[in-house]
């Protein structure tokens, strides 16, 4: 604690900023308001130990405001960044699933707009990762799933990476979900108001990858009906506001929702991760 507050002293003096109140809720990260010296709102995040900022702070300055948060200043060796401020999240505001889909797909059609960084970690870097650390934790968990749906998720994997292709790819977020998408403009809550992206993982990666997000998200609406039905109609659905193939889109979004069900098993967050896994289960018996 003494050393964060040494590390705030130091910003505050170094940027002409001054820190307000802590956000609550991070884990990776110390987030704070702050206000610059002209009066402008902001935020202030810093790494905790054992985590890094280092591609973050990349994906912003390379957005440089377009469909992502504006960075206003930024220390690699001290692992800090300070953004402009926005509203609130698209998960705060009440909006059905739909619409919440609709604007997330506006506003990463606009991040793809950007030119896309192959400084970053790749999608087959990705698929990679993702298929290790789906058999790893699927162990490490005493195989909370069915074999099949570990197989399937690694299956498609393999397929993502061998698919990924330099020349489509773009500039990805690689974790596109409601609470990372906070509103700019003053507007109604609609797809007609401005949202933009935070806390970027950064990836130079296919569209499909990002559509990923939204496809693991929302377990209950499926399993309410006939999960694999649903989940096809919202690939679809996916699909058509982006005119991106769906075949990756689907795939993935089942290792997306494979993934992130066995790291929230992982971390204690046992019904979301049970949710989305056996959502996973259905997706697999076709």
């Amino acid at each position: 604690m003494n050393r964060l507050g040494g590390f705030i002293d130091e910003l505050e003096r170094d940027w002409g900023v001054l820190v307000s109140s802590t956000y609550r809720g991070g884990s990776e990260a110390y987030v704070a308001a702050a206000r610059t010296s002209d009066g402008t709102e902001a935020v202030i995040k810093i790494a905790i130990p054992g985590n890094v900022l280092s591609n973050e702070i990349r994906t912003l300055v390379h957005a440089n405001g377009h469909g992502y948060v504006r960075l206003l200043q930024h220390d690699d060796a001290r692992q800090a960044m300070l953004v402009e401020r926005l509203g609130p999240s698209l998960a705060e505001l009440g909006l059905p699933v739909e619409t919440q889909i609709e604007i997330l797909c506006v506003t990463l059609q606009r991040g793809w707009e950007v030119p896309a960084n192959p400084s970053l970690p790749s999608g087959a870097d990705k698929a990679r990762w993702l298929s290790t650390f789906i058999a790893a934790t699927w162990e490490e968990l005493d195989k909370p799933c069915p074999e099949s749906v570990i197989e399937q998720a690694r299956s498609f994997a393999r397929i993502r990476e061998t698919s990924f292709d330099p020349d489509t790819a773009v500039l990805a977020h690689g974790d596109a979900q409601s609470a990372n998408t906070l509103q700019v403009t003053k507007e109604l809550s609609s797809i007609s108001a401005q949202f933009k992206f935070i806390d970027p993982d950064g990836l130079f990666a296919e569209r499909a990858y990002d559509l990923a997000i939204p496809m693991r998200e929302w377990s209950k609406p499926l399993l309410e009906g006939d999960a694999l039905k649903l989940g096809r109609e919202r690939c679809a659905f996916l699909s058509r506001l982006t005119e991106v193939d769906a075949r990756p889109i689907w795939e993935w979004g089942f290792i997306e929702r494979v993934s992130t069900g066995l790291l929230a098993l992982q971390v204690g967050a046992e019904q979301m991760g049970r949710e989305m896994l056996d959502v996973a289960s259905y997706w697999v018996r076709r």
